[in-house]
């Protein structure tokens, strides 16, 4: 049962501390509201349902609200989200990205559709946004998934009496040092939520250390999605067609890697047996503008929107193409499933590597650059195992390409993956009481 002290107040400098925050973000929303209509420019998405960034919108009483900024946290939120629904309970879904908002309205179109689930754009971190949006459908619990650490949707949330837990919670290494000066210096927002679940005991020390109130090791709920076994085979049928080619993808790859990844493609494609490679962008605004690039470095491309229909069943020959560049939303599974070895991107950029887990799903060795401290768990128990390559300089990827080919364990992946596994039930199962509670 998770305990929630609303008693409690903030210290004195937390509450000097919210008020200037508070008036900053004031001052500060102006630039914000340009942010959007920026970037709307380029997604149209990002210009809709404005009102809701304001706390307002289309009210939707829930059971459970759950916040998961873009795609990769609705990711990991999916097994929890499924386990809600499964008992017949009310979700609602926050976001901060259009792909995030999307992949739930895909994935849990039934619900949606049914009255079940409804997903919004998160309010932007400010007071009364915040207490309109809990007036508007005052859940019973807030789980926010990762590091979302917004000090007025903490405290909003407190003051609706919304007990806010953070799941899959971490705190990279090189944040750290700038948590713990925080904490000491007016205490650290984390230390307001109700409970944290982390990933590792790791990351359980830190939170610990800056304060907050109930801190258990429950591990990470990637590792409790299935992968989609259409998307599975519709990859191996993929591969098969390939003729026995060795191939490679490089997944989520980021804006400004591209050079990297260009750089050990060409001598990968110098080998006496090239691979073949799929190449899947980060941002569904870079599909477009991944292809031209690919193809202004001189290579062949074939894109996944032209070869295959919306079954995954093919619709054209391959030709020559050397690279099958993905643009597509919700089949990283598929991209995944061929692969001999995948490359994940942002380790080679300054947000970090992003998400490893999907592939050791599928039992693929992983490859990595330096930047993993968004990913400290599993990352360092994946190394250390033997099935993840971190790679200290783009110049290592081409022999860590050649290597994770040649000494491919699915098996011992697979069991490393399986070791990992019920993170979402212990989780739910530590909330349900209050789910259970009467209005």
């Amino acid at each position: 049962m998770i305990g929630f002290c609303l008693s409690e107040p903030a210290g004195l400098r937390y509450r000097i501390f919210l008020f200037l925050y508070a008036l900053i973000f004031r001052v500060l929303t102006p630039v914000v509201w340009r942010y959007f209509q920026k970037r709307a420019r380029s997604d149209a998405s990002y210009g809709l349902h404005l009102e809701e960034r304001k706390g307002e919108g289309t009210p939707f009483v829930a059971d459970l609200w759950l916040h998961a900024v873009s795609l990769g946290e609705v990711n990991s939120a999916e097994p929890l989200i499924r386990l809600a629904l499964q008992d017949g309970y009310r979700v609602l879904t926050t976001h901060a990205t259009p792909a995030g908002r999307a992949k739930v309205e895909q994935a849990f179109a039934d619900k949606v559709a049914a009255g079940r689930l409804a997903a919004r754009f998160s309010p932007v971190d400010r007071p009364e946004y915040w207490q309109r949006f809990f007036a508007s459908c005052a859940p019973r619990i807030g789980l926010v998934v990762e590091m979302e650490f917004w000090p007025w949707m903490i405290e909003a949330a407190r003051e609706a009496g919304v007990p806010l837990v953070l799941v899959n919670a971490q705190i990279p290494a090189g944040s750290w040092p700038k948590a713990r000066r925080l904490a000491s210096l007016v205490g650290h927002p984390v230390a307001r939520m109700a409970a944290v679940f982390a990933k590792s005991e790791t990351q359980a020390g830190r939170f610990r250390v800056l304060g907050a109130y109930d801190v258990r090791t429950a591990g990470e709920t990637r590792f409790d999605i299935v992968p989609q076994e259409t998307q599975i085979q519709a990859g191996k049928a993929f591969g098969t067609s390939l003729q026995g080619k060795k191939i490679v993808a490089i997944a989520s790859v980021v804006e400004g890697e591209e050079d990297v990844y260009i750089q050990a493609l060409a001598k990968l494609f110098s080998d006496p047996e090239p691979p073949f490679v799929i190449w899947v962008p980060r941002a569904p605004e870079r599909f477009q503008a991944s292809g031209e690039f690919l193809r202004s470095a001189g290579f062949e491309i074939a894109r996944r929107s032209q070869l295959f229909d919306s079954g995954l069943n093919p619709l054209s020959e391959l030709g020559s193409a050397r690279i099958l560049v993905g643009d597509s939303l919700g089949e990283m599974t598929f991209y995944l499933a061929s692969a001999d070895a995948v490359i994940v991107g942002g380790g080679f950029g300054r947000r970090g590597s992003h998400n490893i887990i999907e592939p050791l799903a599928l039992g693929k060795p992983v490859i990595t650059g330096p930047s993993v401290g968004t990913i400290e768990f599993p990352a360092v128990e994946a190394e250390a195992a033997g099935l993840l390559t971190v790679c200290s300089s783009p110049e290592e990827l081409p022999d860590a390409v050649r290597a994770a080919i040649a000494q491919s364990s699915p098996k011992a992946v697979e069991a490393f993956h399986a070791s990992h596994r019920g993170a979402s039930q212990r989780i739910y199962e530590a909330i349900q009481p209050l789910l259970l509670e009467d209005r």
